[in-house]
C-alpha cells in the first residue's frame, strides 16, 4: 500500500513538473487556442475523476473523488466559456442600419 502512495505521489510530481514546463514555453497568443482546443482532454479528466469516486472505498477516498469530479467539472466548463468568447471575437459586427 505505501509503495503504491509514492508511485502515486511521484507521477503526480513529474506531470505537475511536465504541465510547468510545456505551458511555460507556449507564447502568450496561444494561451486561449490551446486551452480551447484542449477541452477534450478535460472530458477524459472528469471521466477519470468519475471512475476514481466509483471505486473509492474509504471516506476519505469518496471525499477526494468527488473534489476531482467538481473540479473537472468545473474546468471543462470554464474551457467551453471560453471557447465561446474567443470565437465571439472572430464574428463580423453587423453595421447599424441607417434610416431615412
Amino acid at each position: 500500500m505505501i509503495e503504491g502512495i509514492w508511485a502515486a505521489l511521484f507521477i503526480f510530481a513529474l506531470a505537475a513538473f511536465t504541465g510547468y514546463e510545456v505551458i511555460s514555453r507556449v507564447p502568450v497568443v496561444l494561451h486561449t487556442p490551446l486551452m480551447s482546443g484542449s477541452n477534450f482532454i478535460h472530458g477524459i479528466v472528469l471521466v477519470g475523476a468519475m471512475v476514481a469516486l466509483g471505486y473509492a472505498e474509504t471516506l476519505a477516498g469518496q471525499i477526494i473523488g468527488f473534489v476531482g469530479v467538481l473540479l473537472g467539472a468545473a474546468n471543462a466548463a470554464g474551457g467551453y466559456v471560453v471557447t465561446e468568447r474567443m470565437l465571439e471575437m472572430f464574428e463580423k459586427k453587423k453595421q447599424p442600419v441607417k434610416e431615412s
